[in-house]
């Protein structure tokens, strides 16, 4: 049987490492935020599983803490991504490395 510990662990690593590939392997704008929110998300999990086993409540309140900063993160990738493609019609991140016109 598996350590409630190390299984919560091993899925914040699974969460992270896919979020690393995403934003590695992708070219588009959108995967690129979603594998950061993967990564966030992965970070989040080690969280909730490290504050189970502590008494107080730290790991909990930085929970809450990532699961606001990914809001707010988004928000701003959005509104940004909505410009660039406004502006470039494409968020192929390829072609947006020169930011002249």
């Amino acid at each position: 049987m598996l350590d409630p510990i190390i299984f919560g662990l091993m899925i914040g690593a699974f969460l992270f490492c896919t979020g690393i590939l995403i934003v590695i392997i992708k070219k588009n704008a959108i995967f690129v935020m979603i594998g950061i929110e993967l990564m966030l998300n992965g970070a989040n999990v080690n969280f909730v599983v490290f504050s189970g086993s502590d008494p107080n409540i730290q790991g909990q309140l930085m929970g809450i803490f990532v699961v606001v900063l990914a809001a707010a993160e988004s928000v701003v990738a959005l509104a940004i991504m909505l410009n660039i493609f406004r502006h470039f019609q494409t968020l192929d991140l390829n072609s947006l490395k020169k930011l002249k016109h």
